[in-house]
């Protein structure tokens, strides 16, 4: 890994903090002579089907250190944590949707270990896994594989959507995401698929065009929590999401997915989800958060997202069949109508 300045310099206006990461500037940008996730790299050798590795650019490391003191209202400090690379196939080419079930299940314990595993140090807060897909996201190397971030605090994302499960907690008695999941059930619109652990919608506040989440449907707070048969229907709810995208417009549709679970300490009552967001809002149209996304943090929404969870109902509905037609089980049920 190359060495550089890691820290987290304090943003006082949002109150949140930003990690830099002076080497990231020289990461290399998709052309490389070879791929340095196949077989027989330098870092990955031979005789895996999932694999682990340190991100040879990383955000945060266990031995950052600082560019500069803080000052005043300018707060800086360690990036302290940790930067995975999780590479869910030896094959250069696919998506969660065409590589072997038994690797997305191995993928989904992996995160899972590491999510114990980090927890364990006293100075990580949060396991972040994400997984980013496509040249219109900004990968830079298309083989197959996730990131892990390890961080030193609990992202502000998270911490709003606890702060709103405490609130309705509160006032209600009830999980939030239960209540959620209660309310898209009977109203059923939205749905997409359903296995006996998890179900799949475009959510009523969704923003982005063909947003999908994925909720467990007992209350389970993080990946560390799942038993070994929620670790399978949730690989089988995540491959029929995938397999629908790439079923949608008739190309493999980019994407990120975000795990949002509880953080390391405290947070009781926190419910694990995933959530997909593909860009597109068209086969040939992106969507672009412009001025009063970045601007104001509000979303606008072209469309109806009933319409948009029609459509990606068809698209489920092919991508079960694609699955079965090759011969693999599907553990649920495609929503044939709202």
């Amino acid at each position: 890994m190359e060495r550089g300045y890691n820290e987290l310099r304090w943003n006082p206006l949002l109150g949140c903090w930003v990690i830099v990461s002076s080497s990231r500037s020289t990461r290399p940008w998709r052309r490389v002579e070879r791929c340095p996730f196949c077989p027989g790299s330098e870092e990955t050798g031979f005789g895996w089907d999932v694999l682990v590795l340190d991100n040879r650019y990383p955000a945060l490391r266990p031995d950052a250190v600082t560019s500069r003191a803080g000052s005043g209202l300018y707060r800086v400090e360690r990036a302290y944590g940790y930067a995975k690379v999780v590479v869910e196939t030896p094959s250069h080419e696919g998506d969660l949707d065409t590589i072997p079930r038994e690797n997305l299940v191995k993928y989904l314990r992996v995160l899972a270990e590491l999510t114990e595993r980090y927890c364990g140090d006293p100075e990580v807060a949060y396991v972040f896994p994400f997984r980013n897909k496509g040249e219109v996201i900004g990968v830079s190397l298309t083989h197959p594989h996730s990131q892990v971030y390890v961080l030193p605090f609990v992202p502000p994302r998270v911490e709003r959507e606890y702060r709103m499960m405490v609130e309705h907690r509160e006032s209600t008695g009830a999980c939030l995401l239960c209540s959620i999941l209660e309310q898209e059930e009977r109203e059923a619109e939205r749905l997409l698929y359903s296995n006996k652990y998890f179900t799949a919608f475009l959510p009523f506040f969704a923003m982005w065009p063909y947003e999908v989440h994925v909720y467990p449907r007992s209350h389970v707070e993080s990946l560390a929590e799942l038993s070994e048969g929620e670790v399978e229907h949730l690989a089988d709810a995540l491959r029929v999401v995938v397999a629908a995208y790439n079923k949608l417009f008739g190309f493999s549709l980019p994407y990120i997915m975000a795990v949002h679970q509880k953080p390391c300490r405290g947070y009781a009552g926190f419910h694990l989800h995933v959530e997909f967001y593909p860009v597109h809002r068209a086969p040939d149209k992106l969507k672009y958060p412009a001025g009063i996304e970045w601007g104001a943090w509000v979303f606008t929404y072209d469309g109806l997202p009933e319409e948009r969870a029609a459509e990606l109902r068809s698209a489920v509905q092919r991508a079960v069949a694609l699955l079965e037609g090759r011969g693999e089980e599907v553990l649920g049920r495609a929503v044939e109508h709202a």
